[in-house]
């Protein structure tokens, strides 16, 4: 599992010029899910992204978590963190999961998240999408188990 985490003061996501989730301040994660992902994974990385201290106190330094700054998340399932650059002209996206492993372990990993009391927002899943995001910082990390 992959996941391109943003802190940001805003994020949407748009299907036919349509938005369909929008957040304020907070994280927009990019997540991908492997062939040979699991529950436990997915699980890890949700506790990981609830808990990272990547926002500012009051001295400036990052000791607080989307949860602490009462944050919000906007989760867009993305198969292309798995895509395969390395030979030729045109990725190969054979490390990815299948769909319907991908959409099944990234509901589990949104519904984590929104156990712990975050509100969460999703982009849709198979769908053609543009994600707007304004990224705060900039701060962007990458998590991957």
């Amino acid at each position: 599992m992959r996941i391109i985490l943003q802190r940001v003061t805003q994020g949407s996501v748009s299907v036919d010029r349509e938005v369909v989730s929008r957040i304020g301040k907070g994280l927009v994660l990019l997540v991908g899910i492997g062939p040979k992902d699991s529950e436990d994974q997915v699980r890890t990385l949700a506790e990981k992204c609830a808990v990272l201290r990547i926002f500012e106190d009051s001295q400036g330094k990052m000791n607080l978590s989307v949860m602490d700054v009462g944050g919000q998340i906007l989760a867009v399932s993305q198969f292309t963190l798995y895509g395969d650059t390395r030979k030729g002209r045109r990725p190969s996206f054979t490390d990815a999961a299948p769909p319907e492993m991908a959409e099944a372990l990234f509901n589990r990993f949104v519904g984590y998240l929104r156990n712990v009391g975050i509100p969460v927002e999703t982009g849709r899943f198979g769908a053609k999408m543009e994600v707007n995001i304004l990224n705060d910082g900039p701060v962007t990390f990458i998590l991957e188990v």
